[in-house]
């Protein structure tokens, strides 16, 4: 088969984690006639594992048709979506600094899921897989949110934190995919690409 991947996410973090597990790719972005966040409004009622899991299959959805319309050569396309959630509530990304100081306040202290679903197509052939990880933060105060809210790291990231930066010092426990919980859970998108025969 073609050895293209396509990686069709903005996230420098996904890419960083395709370079770990030996995997050449190229970028697939959205242009600017496209919706992209329109892709990732939540449905009434619609559960955490449901939500990420259907904006993951629009986002591929997305990407099909951008690489058939930019007539690129043909390959893997490989997307993938995270959230954060604790009980039946997603936690987005914060739109501004005391959306991000609620959400940190709200998961200090306790323990909470990460989501992230990824899926790949080649041709017609579609897979797709779900990874669900748990994060306990230790309890934080209102300097230390603050203060982690001015670092900037919380913008941009599900949860209002990245993992793997700054707020590394308030993960007391974690159980599942580290991984997954940066954005690309490494073990199930090897399995997803190996189901498309490409080797990795």
């Amino acid at each position: 088969m073609n050895d293209y991947i396509y990686l069709a996410s903005q996230s420098p973090r996904r890419s960083q984690l395709l370079d770990q597990m030996g995997v050449r790719h190229e970028l697939l972005l959205a242009d600017a006639r496209e919706d992209a966040e329109g892709l990732e409004v939540l449905l009434k009622g619609e559960s955490p594992s449901a939500y990420v899991q259907r904006v993951t299959a629009l986002k591929l959805d997305a990407a099909v048709q951008r690489l058939q319309r930019r007539a690129l050569p043909d390959g893997v396309v490989l997307c993938a979506d995270t959230t954060v959630a604790m009980g039946r509530t997603i936690y987005g990304k914060p739109e501004h600094a005391q959306d991000a100081q609620r959400m940190l306040g709200e998961l200090s202290g306790r323990t909470h899921r990460v989501l992230t679903a990824v899926a790949a197509q080649h041709g017609t052939r579609r897979c797709a897989a779900l990874s669900v990880s748990h994060v306990r933060f230790a309890p934080m105060s209102a300097s230390e949110i603050h203060d982690y809210v001015a670092s900037g790291e919380p913008f941009g990231k599900a949860g209002a934190y990245a993992v793997q930066g700054r707020a590394a010092q308030y993960i007391a426990h974690i159980s599942g995919s580290y991984s997954g919980i940066m954005g690309l859970p490494m073990f199930e998108t090897a399995q997803l690409l190996r189901t498309l025969g490409f080797s990795c």
